[in-house]
């Protein structure tokens, strides 16, 4: 068999197109052999699964009759998934579960992106009109772009509810809790994070004084870090809740004491600790821009397409969405060079063949 035998097959699901195996050992497959059968379009390896491109239908029938044929007993997309996981490395791993949290809240992400330039074409001075927006040029459209506006600019400032619920659910938490979470850290009764540099500036950043300790009673609009930290900190603590307590209690206590725990170690330790992080890495990014120019994004680039070979690309998202939130994401405009690059090439390839 072209796939190393029955003994070299773990699991095996399939999809809409393709047939989804999980192998002890990926090297012995004979590709040459595989791809020489009729109905097999071609096949790739990802995050620990083989996938074999077969086509919509026709997997189906393939399919029934691969599992009688090696004896595998047919498991859920997901299961195939924790099949495939554990044969990830730690920085494929974490890789991937960066993946699972962000890619589901992109469309959220996307579409606020577009709105903001519905808003900016609307704004924008000198685009149509010479020294004037069309909205100056038409008021009467002025009520539709401030609400446009708002529209737009929902998804970012509240985004680390977004993230609190697909990071905690990834991270087997409940997400809803997750959610909860997110809006704690973009609680109105919280300094805007917008207006933490000034307030340092004029040393006016309010505080609560517990114990003796001083927190700063602080937002986190905008950011990606802290939500992402505090949610594998509620995920796990809730699991270990769930064990501890009695289970005539556990319905209403569990939720609250995992909130209150996870939302008092966020604004004491993890949400300083992780903006501070984030803006690092984010300055870091917009100094090799600033300092280094063209040949900044050149090396970026250079190393941006084998990452997307590896998917590693994934790893970017958490900064791509801070910049974005920040005012916006050059590195979106280099990704989009190397998508387009790699589809190209692709075509060529389709076309000569």
């Amino acid at each position: 068999m072209a796939v190393g035998g029955k003994d070299n097959i773990i699991s095996t699901a399939h999809c809409a197109t393709r047939l989804r195996l999980v192998l002890i050992d990926e090297n012995v497959v004979d590709h040459e052999q595989l791809n020489a059968i009729d109905v097999v379009k071609g096949d790739f390896s990802n995050a620990g699964q083989f996938q074999i491109i077969i086509g919509s239908g026709t997997v189906n029938e393939v399919f029934k009759e691969f599992v009688k044929l090696v004896g595998v007993d047919e498991v859920s997309k997901a299961e195939l998934k924790r099949e495939a996981d554990k044969k990830l490395n730690p920085i494929q791993r974490a890789v991937k579960i960066l993946s699972d949290v962000f890619v589901p809240i992109i469309p959220a992400l996307v579409a606020s992106g577009l709105l903001m330039g519905i808003n900016n074409i609307l704004t924008a001075q000198g685009l149509f009109f010479e020294k004037q927006s069309l909205v100056e040029a038409w008021p009467a459209i002025s009520d539709l772009a401030s609400m446009i506006n708002t529209f737009a600019s929902a998804a970012y400032a509240f985004l680390p509810v977004l993230v609190g619920f697909s990071a905690t659910k990834i991270f087997g938490g409940n997400p809803y809790l997750g959610a909860a979470l997110g809006m704690i850290m973009v609680s109105g009764d919280l300094l805007n994070a917008y207006g933490y540099g000034n307030a340092i500036l004029n040393n006016e950043v309010p505080t609560w004084n517990i114990f003796g300790l001083s927190i700063e009673k602080v937002g986190y609009q905008g950011t990606i870090l802290p939500i992402l930290v505090s949610s594998f900190i509620l995920a796990k603590l809730e699991s270990w809740l769930h064990k501890k307590i009695p289970e005539a209690l556990d319905t209403l206590v569990t939720p609250m004491l995992s909130i209150l725990m996870t939302a008092f170690i966020t604004f004491l330790v993890v949400g300083g600790m992780m903006r501070t992080t984030g803006d690092f890495v984010t300055q870091g990014i917009l100094w090799a821009r600033d300092t280094l120019g063209i040949f900044g994004g050149a090396l970026f680039g250079f190393f941006y397409a084998p990452l997307t070979l590896t998917g590693m690309h994934h790893s970017l998202l958490p900064v791509d969405i801070q910049l974005i939130a920040k005012g916006g994401s050059f590195l979106f405009a280099i990704a989009a060079c190397n998508n387009v690059a790699q589809g190209g090439r692709c075509l060529n390839d389709f076309i000569i063949k």
